[in-house]
């Protein structure tokens, strides 16, 4: 690149950066799609400081991470754009407006879950929900599905996580076990492509950020020295849980799985959730399975990414613990949501300028097609455990047992979905009136 291209890009403006990114914590709603959106079209469209090109190879840096990709997007282009210090505020502002809207929301479901009203209006949304989770698999399903051997792992994920309950990191490695195997046999074959990109890079020089950068060497001392500082940042707080609360065992335990779900679910938030609701519903007794289910259905109306459900699941959690104490179920939501999004953090800073360098091994890009691909199947498992939920909420004795309008409402939610491409946020603004008409009904 010369001179004159590199004075001709537009720099970023670190304010109009920041408060981009503020205002994308309150407006992102519809999932990682819509938040992907909303970052490409003002990012690369209107102020050209990200390339095309480099924004999805960012994106599928974050893919490859555990954890929500859209929240590791946004500090990934934030310490792109800024340096660290970009990153971390970026971070911080697209997930603090979910959290405090989260919070008022638990608050709520805490005092007044058993009121008509609320119910009434949980029995449109939740429906809503499981469509949604429907519409995601089958856009999910596509992409990603694309051979013979992709179907079958997926498969195999929904009958291991479903059937036989076996936690969604042991499906992970084992997926990457058994795609290094058949790498191995069918690249002697011949039959893997090499999918090599051959975009065309002419217009690359016009963005702040492109592919044409020369990547940095990786320092290994940084790396330990960061490795130790998020070390740290993860046991200081650990510690205060400890020793200045009650019921020390049951925060140990609180952290030690939100932090272990962050790391080890890859596949976002339609993999960290299923993993979660059952080890708090089934294992640790934290929570119903119905308070899990209208957690997921609060969830969707916030903005920011769907894995903040995790933070009611922390606020519920220490909620009913502590015989209703709303003190303990903040400090449960608060010590959730650090212990969710810190490895998000960690795992950008640490991890992304590693990862930079392997997207052109076509031996892992082949073994992570096949975990995304075994996420599909972990996101039909999700549906199946919402969907028996909320279709069948006295259980499935038989098909007589099955609730007739919340069917309804889920096959014309899916209506809505595919044929007229309806928004996430008026999905949910309409079933919220459709509940509130059945509250007068009724």
């Amino acid at each position: 690149m010369n001179l004159e291209e590199e004075d001709n890009r537009q720099k970023p403006i670190f304010r109009e950066a920041m408060w981009f990114w503020f205002v994308l914590g309150w407006i992102s709603f519809g999932g990682t799609t819509g938040h992907v959106t909303i970052m490409h079209d003002f990012l690369v469209e209107k102020k050209r400081w990200v390339s095309n090109r480099k924004f999805f190879q960012a994106l599928n840096a974050c893919m490859l991470l555990p954890g929500p990709e859209a929240h590791q997007l946004t500090i990934y282009l934030g310490w792109k754009l800024h340096g660290v210090k970009g990153g971390v505020l970026a971070g911080v502002f697209f997930i603090v407006p979910s959290l405090l809207i989260i919070c008022g929301l638990s608050t709520l479901y805490a005092h007044y879950g058993n009121s008509a009203l609320l119910i009434a209006l949980f029995s449109g949304l939740k429906p809503a929900v499981l469509a949604i989770i429907i519409f995601a698999t089958f856009r999910v399903g596509q992409k990603s599905l694309v051979s013979t051997w992709h179907y079958l792992v997926a498969l195999a994920a929904f009958f291991l996580s479903y059937f036989a309950g076996v936690p969604m990191p042991w499906i992970i490695v084992g997926v990457i076990a058994f795609g290094l195997l058949l790498y191995t046999i069918l690249s002697k074959t011949s039959q893997i492509d090499a999918n090599r990109e051959n975009e065309d890079k002419q217009f690359e020089s016009a963005y702040y950020i492109n592919t044409l950068e020369t990547l940095p060497s990786v320092s290994y001392r940084r790396v330990s020295l960061q490795v130790l500082l998020f070390f740290l940042l993860w046991l200081i707080p650990l510690t205060i849980l400890l020793f200045f609360t009650i019921d020390t065992e049951f925060w140990k335990t609180l952290s030690f799985l939100f932090t272990k779900s962050a790391y080890l679910t890859i596949g976002g938030s339609y993999t960290v959730i299923p993993y979660v609701a059952a080890l708090v519903t089934e294992k640790l007794f934290w929570l119903s399975k119905s308070q899990m289910i209208d957690g997921f259905a609060l969830a969707e109306t916030t903005p920011g990414p769907l894995v903040v459900v995790l933070a009611y699941v922390g606020f519920m959690a220490g909620f009913n613990h502590f015989h209703q104490s709303y003190l303990m179920a903040a400090i449960g939501l608060i010590a959730t949501a650090y212990f969710t999004f810190l490895p998000n953090f960690a795992l950008i800073f640490v991890g992304a300028p590693l990862i930079e360098r392997a997207q052109k091994n076509t031996c892992i890009q082949f073994i992570l097609s096949l975990v995304t691909a075994s996420v599909v199947g972990v996101i039909v498992n999700l549906a199946c455990y919402l969907g028996l939920g909320i279709l069948f909420p006295s259980g499935v004795s038989s098909w007589y047992a099955i609730e007739p309008m919340a069917l309804v409402w889920v096959l014309f939610s899916l209506f809505l979905l595919f044929k007229y491409k309806i928004g996430m946020l008026k999905l949910i603004l309409l079933s919220l009136v459709y509940g509130f008409l059945l509250f007068l009904w009724r």
